[in-house]
């Protein structure tokens, strides 16, 4: 489900193009920021890193939405003015995030603001609260304005509800749900659309119970969120704004409390679903993370990097262990994408660079040697091109792997036991970037950088099914 350094700028690039929304306000040329303090450079990022997660059109936490300049200046239930130009003193916000005696009223359950972020809040209101906002940045999107797509979006994160009933797949600023009756009736199975802040969405994953949807991503060079997701109703239980670009690989603890992910500060990190606090964070890789996975009771974390190492993190403690993988220069060709646990053992799938999937043992059972990779339990035939993601199917009697060589993708699907290839799935195109199997083992879903969602017979490479997962509008506005 992820990708190397090398090929995200293209992505950024096709996920812009794939946007529908070019209004002309979009092509304006943007004119520079007023003197003083920026509303775009440095207030919105205060608000985007400590606010706008639960005062969003998603999440609008006392009626009051601060991704939104007209709204934020408005205010929400209490009726007041939340910003007034060029009057601190009347503007409710500011007194909601001063602090009195160590504390203050917002952010909420979170430590307040520091003293020099509020100044610059007060500095920017005394100013005027200009709205210095780039015409390129001004589009919002929410459940009222929803994306709308000119041509297929790039697919970067696919994943099956654990009772087999819903698909989830990414789009720009939302994931989008399918019905799996629907898509093999051959029917229309799109039902549902969860609208956030995040562009691009790079990680995607349904809690042990199916009731919640964690998603990972965010802005490049501006954000990174993770997002919790009541799948019933399709409302936003829980945003956290992290790290200054997007993050990958979440996962979710056995007992459904933790989320984990990576970030491209080259930490690994956990939250609790329920509240959003932080309670573990690791740097220990040596460049950005990209995928994680609890062990079987919950205690540990791996996490892969384009460091080329597979780490072991210790989560009460946030500890580092051990690198699972061999730390011989050369023994890996290349960063780690993915990796998956077996559903009943602490072993290890891993796909990445050298296009070969390995299973290895979580914890050494002897002192490491120099020039070893004794935890490597079995490697499989080689899939062409770098692997982006892989998993084991829910019996742990398969593992499939996606993957992307000069443009071209493809998805095999192997024994797990004997590493013999039992499948290759047909008529894919384009380079593959997320695979997974149904809850029953009995289907692979993959898709990527042609936008199309595939579906397979797992045991026979027979496709099923595919399809566009969103909805292309075909009309004057999104031709431009």
């Amino acid at each position: 489900m992820l990708r190397s350094v090398s090929l995200r700028t293209l992505f950024c690039l096709t996920f812009v193009s794939s946007l529908c929304y070019l209004s002309p306000a979009a092509l304006a040329v943007e004119t520079p920021a007023a003197a003083g303090v920026s509303y775009w450079k440095d207030v919105r990022p205060i608000f985007q890193a400590h606010c706008q997660g639960c005062h969003q059109p998603a999440k609008a936490r006392g009626e009051y939405i601060m991704t939104n300049y007209a709204a934020m200046l408005a205010g929400g239930e209490s009726g007041d003015a939340a910003i007034v130009p060029h009057d601190p003193n009347a503007s409710y916000l500011l007194g909601l995030i001063t602090v009195s005696d160590g504390t203050a009223e917002m952010p909420k359950d979170a430590d307040p603001l520091s003293e020099s972020q509020i100044q610059t809040i007060r500095q920017w209101i005394e100013q005027g609260a200009i709205d210095d906002t780039p015409a390129s940045s001004q589009q919002q999107f929410d459940q009222d304005h929803p994306p709308v797509y000119a041509a297929k979006p790039v697919i970067t994160a696919i994943a099956f509800s654990g009772d087999g009933k819903t698909l989830a797949v990414s789009g720009y600023h939302e994931v989008v749900l399918h019905d799996m009756d629907k898509l093999l009736s051959q029917s229309d199975s799109l039902t549902g659309r969860l609208i956030g802040m995040s562009e691009r969405i790079e990680s995607a994953a349904f809690s042990p119970d199916s009731k919640r949807l964690a998603v990972v991503g965010g802005s490049p060079g501006r954000l990174g969120e993770v997002q919790i997701w009541n799948v019933a109703d399709r409302s936003l239980e829980l945003a956290r704004s992290l790290s200054y670009d997007t993050c990958y690989g979440a996962s979710w603890s056995p007992d459904g409390t933790l989320v984990a992910f990576g970030c491209p500060d080259n930490s690994v990190r956990a939250i609790k679903a329920a509240t959003g606090e932080q309670v573990l964070f690791n740097g220990a890789h040596n460049d950005w993370v990209l995928d994680t996975v609890f062990a079987v009771d919950g205690k540990h974390v791996v996490s892969v990097s384009r460091d080329r190492s597979m780490k072991l993190i210790e989560v009460e403690t946030e500890r580092f262990i051990d690198n699972i993988t061999s730390i011989t220069p050369g023994a890996l060709k290349g960063g780690l994408h993915a990796v998956d646990r077996h559903p009943t053992k602490n072993e290890l799938l891993i796909g990445g660079a050298d296009g070969v999937p390995k299973v290895y043992r979580m914890f050494r059972e002897q002192d490491r040697k120099i020039g070893d990779d004794f935890n490597l339990i079995k490697a499989y035939p080689e899939i062409p091109g770098r692997i982006f993601d892989t998993s084991f199917s829910n019996d742990g009697a398969l593992i499939v792997a996606g993957s992307s060589m000069n443009g071209a993708g493809n998805v095999f699907v192997y024994k797990t036991e004997d590493g013999s290839k039992l499948a290759e799935m047909e008529d894919t195109s384009g380079a593959i970037y997320a695979c997974a199997f149904s809850p029953d083992g009995r289907f692979v879903a993959s898709g990527g950088f042609a936008g199309d969602v595939f579906l397979h017979e797992s045991a026979t490479g027979k496709l099923i099914r595919k399809i566009t997962p969103v909805i292309i509008e075909k009309n004057d506005v999104a031709q431009k």
